[in-house]
């Protein structure tokens, strides 16, 4: 029997309009009217609220002014097809038909997922980048070992140079290189007592209870996970409707700015460079702001397609939960 499913709203007459039209064609175009009210479920409010009544028969959908005859028309279209596919590869449409007609464990993961995915992103990213600060604190009550693996572990991702992360336990929050040109702070070289650069080897200096010790992860990625997380709440809380930002613009101003400041700074940890080639080192404030601009673009970005994404699948399941709860239990 062909599925008949009515999007809806509580009280509206053209909403009641269309099931009554629906009663009048089940002996001539039999079906199963699914009822679904779009209010009780978040992912349908946005897409149907100003829409209703809509009415899904098969692949056809219906809205604006409704009739008996296009009704009709749909009905028997989607009847029509059924009885092709059945004819082409009835065992494959007897398959498929099944599975819309259970909701099985799969269903339910791929629900809940596309409700709380922001949810698990945002803690995740929270974990990620608050782990970092917690090697600087064991480091600090004399526990070195797991503060070792904790450095280890996100020395695959970062860096770690000194003079680029954020310091704690000491008055400076920070050791530039001297070419950064910072007045009125201590510089990297003056705490190591060593005017050369090893990058191999200066990613390892943790730090002591002199200078304080390094947070795991370097100023601008502490900038970009954070930004990443804080965007998350912000989506979280406008209800995930804040629209995806074009391409370019993020292009521009998330990935030029932190392009342009990242690389032109590689030089500078390089050795036997020609004298003409321009050296230069950012500052904690530069490499901030990039880190800022990129994790919020980056997210505004990606969010809103995710969440498009995840707003179809919670439709679909939705949709298919009501089929399968309407059909036991016939809703008129």
């Amino acid at each position: 029997m062909i599925t008949v499913t009515v999007y809806v709203t509580p009280d509206n007459p053209a909403c009641d309009r269309v099931l009554e039209m629906l009663q009048t064609l089940e002996e001539s175009n039999p079906h199963q009217a699914v009822v679904i009210d779009v209010t009780k479920e978040e992912a349908l409010v946005g897409l149907y609220e100003n829409r209703v009544p809509v009415v899904q028969v098969g692949p056809y959908r219906l809205e604006g002014e409704m009739t008996v005859e296009r009704l009709k028309v749909a009905i028997g279209a989607a009847s029509d097809r059924i009885n092709q596919l059945q004819k082409i590869d009835n065992q494959s449409y007897q398959e498929r038909l099944g599975k819309g007609h259970n909701v099985t464990d799969g269903d339910r993961l791929s629900l809940w997922i596309s409700k709380n995915y922001i949810h698990v992103f945002n803690v995740l990213i929270f974990l990620y980048v608050g782990l970092p600060f917690l090697a600087p604190v064991l480091e600090k009550v004399g526990a070195g070992l797991p503060a070792g693996l904790i450095y280890r572990m996100y020395s695959i991702v970062c860096h770690q140079l000194p003079f680029r992360s954020w310091i704690l336990f000491c008055e400076q929050t920070y050791y530039p290189r001297a070419m950064a040109g910072i007045p009125g702070v201590l510089t990297y070289e003056d705490i190591t007592n060593n005017a050369e650069l090893n990058v191999f080897n200066d990613r390892w200096f943790v730090g002591n209870e002199s200078v304080g010790y390094k947070v795991a992860l370097c100023q601008r990625d502490v900038a970009i996970y954070g930004a990443m997380v804080i965007f998350g709440i912000g989506f979280a809380l406008s209800g995930r409707k804040i629209r995806s930002i074009p391409w370019y613009l993020w292009v521009i101003l998330g990935l030029g700015p932190i392009g342009l400041d990242g690389f032109s700074q590689l030089p500078s940890v390089m050795g036997n460079l020609p004298a003409w080639l321009p050296i230069r080192e950012s500052n904690p404030l530069f490499r901030s702001i990039t880190g800022v601009l990129f994790g919020v673009l980056t997210t505004w970005y990606l969010y809103p397609m995710i969440e498009a994404t995840m707003l179809e699948t919670r439709r679909l399941v939705t949709r298919k939960q009501a089929v399968v709860d309407q059909t036991k239990t016939p809703v008129r």
